[in-house]
């Protein structure tokens, strides 16, 4: 879906925002007041310097507008892949934009995530993926490694791995397979403001997705193993 079209959909209200490049943020209204918005558009590929505008303009929000909630919205094909960006440490400016959302969390910010396009690698996983709660479009598309890249990593014939895919959504990318793992809490349809709405009003606990991979049977072993870790199970 066009962004501009998104926000429309998302603030019938009214909105205010701003587009430079691949880049755009400011505010969107809804019945309960102004929610911050943050995102990219046209499969942005998350370089140092993108990694840093959005990390303060988190920052800014935390600066200047007390618990206002944020909405992150994700079109990313993942981080740049380019000499100049692993030799300027894009690593660490990732990491600075995963800890600038967790300071905005602990400040009392609701974050919330919505995937309307790509979702890929470690543009998604350091941001909509430290969100509160993270959602998705029908047609979007989530991924973090395609298998020929897992094969390589884990030595795993791509054979293997594609037989595994059928199998279990861990080895599988789709927005689908992250909503059975847990990862994507649902999937917005519809009404997008009322989707919105709702999503501002449910109740911020502990990080749910290993029980929604459970209940999903997406993602069997993470809950069990985390419970028996905290409790001490051999």
């Amino acid at each position: 879906m066009d962004a501009k079209l998104l926000l429309e959909q998302l603030f019938p209200a009214g909105q205010r925002v701003d587009f430079d490049g691949q880049y755009f943020s400011g505010t969107g209204q809804t019945a309960d007041g102004e929610v911050a918005v943050i995102g990219t558009t046209d499969a942005a590929a998350i370089g140092v310097e993108l990694a840093f505008r959005i990390a303060g303009q988190v920052l800014e929000i935390v600066r200047s507008h007390p618990r206002r909630p944020i909405l992150l919205l994700v079109d990313t094909q993942g981080q740049r892949l380019s000499r100049r960006d692993e030799l300027l440490g894009i690593n660490g400016y990732m990491a600075h934009l995963a800890k600038c959302i967790e300071v905005a969390r602990r400040a009392g910010h609701r974050v919330i995530g919505l995937v309307y396009s790509q979702a890929v690698s470690g543009g998604f996983l350091a941001s909509s993926m430290l969100a509160d709660t993270c959602y998705a479009l029908p047609e979007a598309e989530v991924r973090v490694m395609n298998l020929p890249a897992m094969s390589r990593i884990t030595k795993i014939p791509v054979e293997r791995l594609q037989d595994l895919s059928q199998l279990s959504p861990v080895f599988a990318p789709g927005v689908e397979n992250y909503l059975r793992m847990g990862a994507i809490a649902e999937l917005w349809q519809g009404d997008l403001a009322a989707c919105l709405e709702k999503a501002l009003a449910a109740a911020v606990g502990h990080d749910a997705r290993r029980d929604r991979g459970l209940a999903r049977q997406g993602r069997l072993l993470a809950g069990p193993v985390a419970e028996r870790v905290r409790h001490g199970g051999a």
